[in-house]
């Protein structure tokens, strides 16, 4: 029987590397990444020794504002799955940034699937929308449903809008088989540090080694996020697109395991070999114009169809994170002091 080939776009990121190392250890499939040339590969670095060996992981290069490169590497994989992670995904960075923003997220999102339609229209394909499209939600609509009215606080959720209907609107009109996701709050090792978590993890990791003053500044901590891994979000990917996927559907996908981002700021410092006080500092830079601050989501239209449960603890999610930033606060002190 032949190979399957599974096409992911984003796959130097921290979910587009975590599917990576997902699919080269659970599957035989053969893995096809896009990259662009200003890429940092370093999420990929354990993996480098696989890639064009053993037949199993290429890279291509190429960018969702680039319909030739796009429709270059859909023509010569013709995949069997596609996973559209990529994106301009920092919601503070589109306030500054919006036009690149709209531009990547949204035409970049129908490019990708104008090939997809033109050269591998039989391909399984997860749409990667957000929790962020809900936006500023009433306390009486929490936990958020499928349903629930968007509401978007920023330009990256708006875009976010656009690739999730752009998503729905190649499966009604063009037959194809397009899933999409909206993750709530997720995160683990390799998140970048323009995220409030990984953010507060840098800094403490930075502290602990002496680089920093013991103090850690913030932006809205009394914001409420339900929490997931990485892992368990890049597994729940997975499990929508191979086993029996529904054309058109769109689920809403999260953690068990809610608290406010200072809770969370209070649990990493728990972790911390730092046994002095620690500063808290709140930083203007770090408030967005408009928070959307009751990040809860209701899974259920998600488990009821793939019986997926999360498996990484809160506890074990930040303690992995803060690690991850030790070793590489650690491999990076002379940079960092620069």
């Amino acid at each position: 029987m032949k190979t399957k080939r599974a096409f992911l776009t984003g796959i130097s990121g921290m979910v587009g590397s975590h599917l990576l190392d997902y699919l080269f250890a659970n599957t035989d499939y053969e893995i096809h990444g896009l990259i662009r040339w200003q890429d940092n590969l370093e999420n990929l670095e354990g993996m480098i020794k696989h890639i064009n060996n053993q037949n199993r992981i290429f890279l291509h290069y190429g960018d969702l504002n680039d319909s030739n490169s796009l429709n270059s590497a859909i023509e010569n994989i013709i995949p069997n799955y596609v996973f559209h992670l990529a994106a301009q995904s920092y919601p503070l960075t589109s306030f500054i940034s919006s036009e690149e923003t709209y531009n990547t997220n949204i035409i970049g999102t129908e490019k990708l699937l104008l090939a997809c339609k033109k050269y591998s229209p039989e391909a399984i394909i997860q749409v990667c929308s957000s929790s962020e499209i809900f936006g500023k939600v009433p306390k009486e609509n929490v936990p958020i449903n499928e349903n629930c009215n968007f509401h978007p606080t920023s330009p990256y959720a708006i875009s976010k809008i656009g690739t999730d209907l752009i998503g729905r609107y190649f499966a009604e009109a063009y037959d194809m088989c397009i899933v999409t996701t909206r993750m709530f709050t997720h995160t683990g090792p390799r998140r970048g540090d323009v995220f409030a978590e990984s953010s507060f993890a840098k800094q403490l990791a930075m502290i602990e080694q002496g680089l920093t003053k013991p103090e850690i500044y913030v932006g809205n901590l009394d914001s409420l996020r339900t929490w997931a891994d990485v892992r368990d979000a890049v597994r729940a990917y997975y499990i929508l697109v191979t086993k029996n996927p529904i054309k058109g559907e769109y689920y809403n996908i999260g953690g068990n395991y809610s608290c406010t981002i200072g809770d969370m700021l209070k649990k990493l410092i728990s972790f911390s070999t730092y046994q002095e006080d620690i500063k808290i500092i709140e930083d203007s830079e770090r408030m967005r114009p408009i928070d959307a601050n009751l990040q809860i989501p209701d899974v259920s239209k998600f488990k009821k169809h793939t019986k997926w449960e999360p498996i990484y603890s809160f506890d074990q999610t930040m303690l992995d994170l803060l690690n991850y930033w030790r070793d590489k606060v650690k491999k990076n002190k002379e940079y960092l002091l620069r």
